[in-house]
């Protein structure tokens, strides 16, 4: 029985009392296995030698920095991880980033709702977009508008008494929103006569012109009809609510924001890919992002008046090209070479102040110094994965809605109402889209919609406790999503777990039955208490493989697999609605109860990110107000 696992610790209520003074936060780092062998005597050791081993030791003290992170910010039944003591209203950050007195130039506005929206090319069913793309359309005024109106825009106001918020496509944390975009683009006819750097305004559905860039940058590097758009997020807007734990928090909703541009791509006949050799000097001049004043991190958290903590932390830069592209070379040094250059550029706009007064949580900015990917040295074939198609077990499960209506009308549900049920082919169905690679595949690469975004293998995994699914027995699963871990996990886990496929499920669905219990408590339990994971169908924990990743790799893996579980998470939320019921990401977890109810030990494996789906509560209180034009307020 499942329930048997639970760990036997008491729980603390939620509204346990936190720090109200800011200790330090200096402690012994983690340690980890060292990678060079004994060496000789220092007089007879080469430079190049003692240079490389030099290296091994800086990489392995980054990736003792991001464990280090990792383990000081997990919540736990005695203690949650620091935070601060109530929020403070009156510095809340301003959710939308401006750039005063930067041109302003507006995007076109797309319909949203039926009868206007129709199954068109602009708006196809959102369940064929996991078959296959439809052919790419070309890059202007209208496509571009269309990218961000279905990705990143506003997708409503909720007002209720004297309060008054915007929503988003994109979701994020506590709808705080680290995360902001930025489109380098050829020229656009009624946009730009000139390659330019962009930033994206949402609360406006415009784009703020930075910078006008070298005529010859697109077509030197780039295949035609190409164009980028770089993420960043700014630490303090998560910081303000949640403390230390908002840089996985900022790092999830990097993914659901590639997650979001990659369906949005896809609607256009585009695809998606990161271009990950570039190293994090290279986003910050291409975006533009040098500007802001160097934040010196102090020794401990501390509060007091910072505007340079409100820089903006370049996180990633995505190709966006035509589906059915030939492979193409990208030579990452000479491209760093030229982006270096954009320093000289003449760069319009000054950001706008977000909060009068701040809490800078030190480990926050430590770690994003030690997981900064460095510029990958490399000349060669950019790989173009074949698009695959995603398994079928049910199409009739989806409502026919279009993809715009799917994301747009998204919503995290704040409550579940504990009574919706789901069909067994419906939760299969929605798990066959939840899988990296094509079916009938051993699943592994990342070439489905909309994980082919990644640059890497799969390493998440999902633990699923099953409340409320028709033709299922109540209790633990576990969702395999990168089949070379299988063994590996079998290993990891409890020896008592079954590991058995359950009844009627697709044969490429690696999914498997650990325990048969009622996990409803023990799904609350873990989730910090809250009801909203034991009302639903069914809730998850998401699990990354995730030492040996960061051993292997470099500690800029750190984000990315937090990156993977946004993208994840994302797919959950669409598939959510497009079957007619809700879905919501629950960043509050016990992790190691976690750990210790599937029986992992050490870091191999850890849970990163929790979701729930199923019947939403909707508050009649909240009523809706369109996205555009909406009210003056920054909120």
């Amino acid at each position: 029985m499942a329930s048997k696992f639970l760990p036997s610790r008491l729980p603390l209520p939620l509204n346990s009392p936190r720090f109200h003074r800011l200790p330090s936060t200096n402690k012994t780092m983690i340690p980890i296995a060292s990678f060079s062998s004994s060496s000789p005597s220092a007089s007879s050791v080469d430079n190049s030698v003692r240079k490389q081993e030099e290296e091994e030791e800086e990489l392995q003290e980054k990736v003792a920095q991001a464990l280090t992170y990792h383990h000081q910010t997990k919540h736990g039944f005695a203690n949650y991880a620091r935070g601060p003591r109530g929020l403070d209203w009156a510095n809340q950050p301003n959710p939308f980033r401006r750039y005063i007195s930067a041109p302003l130039l507006p995007l076109l506005h797309f319909p949203t709702d039926r009868p206007i929206v129709a199954v068109t090319d602009d708006a196809p069913l959102y369940s064929s977009l996991f078959h296959s793309l439809p052919p790419p359309k070309p890059i202007s005024h209208s496509t571009i508008s269309q990218l961000f109106f279905d990705s990143l825009a506003l997708s409503a106001w909720k007002t209720t008494g004297f309060s008054t918020w915007s929503l988003r496509v994109n979701p994020s944390s506590g709808n705080l929103h680290p995360t902001e975009a930025y489109l380098i683009a050829p020229p656009i006819q009624s946009i730009s006569d000139s390659p330019f750097v962009a930033h994206y305004a949402p609360k406006e559905h415009s784009l703020e012109l930075r910078a006008t860039i070298p005529s010859g940058f697109f077509p030197n590097f780039f295949p035609d009809n190409s164009f980028l758009i770089g993420i960043s997020s700014i630490f303090w807007r998560e910081a303000w609510k949640y403390g230390e734990r908002a840089f996985r928090y900022c790092n999830h909703d990097v993914g659901h924001a590639i997650g979001a541009i990659a369906m949005a791509a896809a609607t256009l006949g585009w695809d998606v890919k990161l271009l990950d050799g570039f190293g994090y000097k290279d986003l910050e001049k291409l975006m533009g992002l040098q500007f802001f004043p160097d934040f010196k991190i102090p020794s401990r958290p501390i509060k007091g008046k910072f505007p340079e903590i409100e820089f903006e932390h370049p996180d990633c830069l995505i190709l966006v090209f035509p589906n059915g592209s030939n492979p193409f070379d990208v030579n990452y040094k000479e491209l760093s070479s030229v982006v270096n250059e954009f320093t000289n550029l003449e760069w319009k706009g000054k950001s706008n102040s977000l909060s009068k007064e701040h809490i800078c949580w030190d480990i926050i900015y430590r770690t994003a110094e030690a997981v900064k990917k460095p510029l990958t040295i490399q000349k060669g074939e950019f790989l173009v994965d074949q698009f695959k198609s995603s398994g079928i077990c049910s199409e009739n499960s989806y409502k026919g809605f279009t993809i715009r209506e799917v994301v747009r009308k998204r919503r995290s549900a704040v409550d579940m109402d504990g009574v919706t049920v789901m069909d067994r082919q419906t939760f299969y169905q929605i798990l066959l889209h939840c899988l990296p690679s094509g079916k009938g595949e051993k699943h592994r690469r990342q070439s489905t919609l909309p994980f082919r975004a990644l640059s890497w293998d799969a390493e998440v995994h999902a633990a699923i406790f099953v409340h409320r699914v028709i033709g299922l027995p109540k209790g633990l699963y576990f969702l395999v999503r990168n089949e070379d871990h299988l063994e590996e996990l079998k290993m990891a886990t409890r020896s008592e777990f079954k590991w058995e496929k359950p009844e009627g499920c697709p044969d490429d669905l690696p999914l498997y039955e650990l325990a048969s219990s009622d996990c409803r408590e023990l799904a609350k339990r873990l989730s910090c208490h809250q009801d909203i994971a034991s009302d639903g169908c069914f809730s998850l924990g998401m699990v990354a493989h995730f030492e040996p990743t960061l051993s292997e790799k470099g500690a800029w893996m750190y984000p990315r697999l937090f990156w993977e579980t946004g993208v994840l998470g994302q797919v959950l939320y669409l598939e959510a609605h497009a079957v007619g019921i809700s879905a919501t990401g629950i960043g509050c977890f016990f992790d190691d109860p976690v750990h210790e109810l599937l029986g992992f030990r050490g870091s191999k494996f850890q849970s990163l990110y929790h979701f729930t789906v199923g019947g939403p509560v909707l508050d009649k209180r909240i009523m809706s107000l369109p996205a555009y034009p909406g009210p003056s307020i920054d909120a």
